[in-house]
């Protein structure tokens, strides 16, 4: 296993100093590397990751260093991905989200997007689209005629 380490800025100015192989979890950041699209001095990696603020980047490689460790227990990686989304801090979940999405950590996505769906059927049309940061441009009767059209989905 490789010793090297890289260190990722995040858009707070805070590092964090990781293995090489929990930075590959992420695409763009291996990319990034192997492309040698980073800061690189004296053979020191350096990422600045300007859409990732401290406390969701923390959280990323918490996530990344549990997934890197590979725990031959399947059912006990998805218990711990189980607790790991344990929060009740939306913006928190978007963000985390979003990070995930701009780092290209596929798992990640996957587990933040299957968060999201499963919150879903229990908040409101405002509360989904807060989450989603949409605007409500619809007219009522917009509204209405696509709750006639489609009212399987709001039985």
């Amino acid at each position: 296993m490789s010793t090297k380490r890289i260190t990722l800025i995040s858009s707070d100015g805070v590092s964090f100093v990781v293995r090489e192989a929990v930075a590959h979890k992420s695409q763009k950041i291996a990319d990034l590397v192997k492309d040698d699209c980073t800061n690189n001095n004296n053979n020191n990696v350096v990422v600045p990751l300007p859409n990732v603020k401290v406390r969701i980047l923390a959280m990323v490689i918490e996530y990344c260093n549990k997934h890197v460790e590979g725990d031959p227990d399947e059912e006990a990686v998805k218990e711990w991905d189980t607790e790991f989304m344990k929060f009740n801090d939306q913006n928190k979940l978007h963000d985390l989200m979003m990070a995930a999405y701009d780092l290209k950590i596929e798992g990640l996505i996957r587990l933040t997007c299957k968060t999201v769906a499963d919150k879903i059927p229990y908040q409101t049309e405002d509360e989904v689209r807060a989450f989603f940061k949409m605007n409500d441009d619809l007219k009522p009767e917009e509204k209405e005629q696509i709750r006639r059209e489609n009212s399987w989905a709001f039985e």
